[in-house]
This record gives structure tokens, sequence and C-alpha cells, in this order.
């Protein structure tokens, strides 16, 4: 089977790379406003399903598999996107400091028998992080683009005292739950990863 990534994340592409399936990335073109009174979970996931759904109706292929994925960190009940500048990113990292919070992970299959949807959820217990430290790693640019304000895989994983749940979901793709979701909708992964 076919498979596209539909998703501009260079660690979503980096950790399916890691499963050795072949793949091709076809960004996503979609709305990633959040709904009023929407959790968490929920927006991941819609969202997951939206990008991967958008990619299958513009490629062509009875063979073709779409995975679209999406993730956001809550704490107290709020979501913490993409910081907008260095002042939201600052705050951002103020607020998770010294506490856990939730990470979510949404991934959709859009394949030929219709669409396949996870969600998965990781606590991340950050430690103490002053002003001057989270300054100083907004100046290092990595958080600029991240939800919550800051990269586990990066820099940012020097604030994380543990994780339960998927370390790669806090990443943006929770790799034993993709395999799955590939499984469950037709791609034979391991003749995939073995045939080159």
């Amino acid at each position: 089977m076919r498979l596209v990534l539909a998703s501009r994340s260079p660690r979503r592409a980096e950790l399916l790379r890691g499963l050795r399936l072949p793949f091709e990335v076809v960004p996503a073109d979609v709305d990633e406003s959040l709904l009023a009174e929407e959790a968490a979970d929920a927006y991941v996931a819609r969202l997951a399903r939206t990008k991967a759904e958008a990619v299958r109706a513009r490629l062509d292929g009875d063979d073709l598999l779409v995975l679209g994925a999406d993730t956001t960190v809550e704490i107290d009940g709020r979501i913490l996107g993409k910081p907008a500048d260095q002042d939201e990113g600052v705050a951002m990292l103020l607020a998770l400091s010294g506490r856990t919070h939730r990470v979510a992970t949404g991934i959709a299959v859009a394949g030929p028998a219709g669409t396949e949807c996870a969600c998965v959820v990781a606590e991340v217990e950050f430690r103490d992080v002053d002003r001057a430290e989270a300054e100083a790693y907004w100046a290092t640019g990595e958080p600029a683009d991240k939800a919550g304000g800051y990269g586990l895989q990066g820099i940012g994983g020097i604030f994380v005292t543990g994780i339960r749940g998927s370390a790669s979901a806090v990443v943006g793709l929770p790799v034993a739950e993709t395999e799955q979701l590939l499984r469950r909708c037709g791609m034979n992964t391991w003749h995939e990863r073995l045939k080159g």
C-alpha cells in the first residue's frame, strides 16, 4: 500500500522513518481553530481526521493510506497551542513549571474503507523553570512552533522529569498506536519494511 503523511512536521516524519515504512509527505492545509467548548482529546482527533481526509481527497489511488496527526498540550483544562510570540511562549513554560500536564495526540488513517482514528494521552512532569531560563530557551528558537512551547526531543527535554504514557506521542506521533492503526487499515507493515 502507498502511505502518505499529511503533515509538515519534521518530528512526525522522523518518527515514521524510524518505523522503516516507505512514505511520502503531502501536507494538509486545514483550519486548525479550536471549536467552542472542545476538549483537547476531541480537538486533536478531529484535526487528525480532517487532515487525513483532506489529503486523501486530493490524491488518487485505491491502495492509498493517508496518516494525519495533531498534538496539543493541556493544563488546568486549558489547551496550549503553538505560542504566538515570546511573551506567550515564556508564559506557557512558567505555567508548566513544577507541574504535570497532559499531551494529547490524535492520529487518523484515511483509506479505501474509511477512516480509523485514535487519541493517545501522556502525562508529562516538568521541573521548576524560572523566567530567565524560559526566556533563554525561547531565544534558541526551538519552542516557537511547538504545542505548549517546548520540544521534548530537543533542548526542551531538559525540563521533563517524567512521562507516564507514550513518549513518541509527546513528540507528535505515537508509534505503537500508529502501527496498529495502519495494520487495521490493511497495511502489512512487516512486508513493507522488509521488502526493500
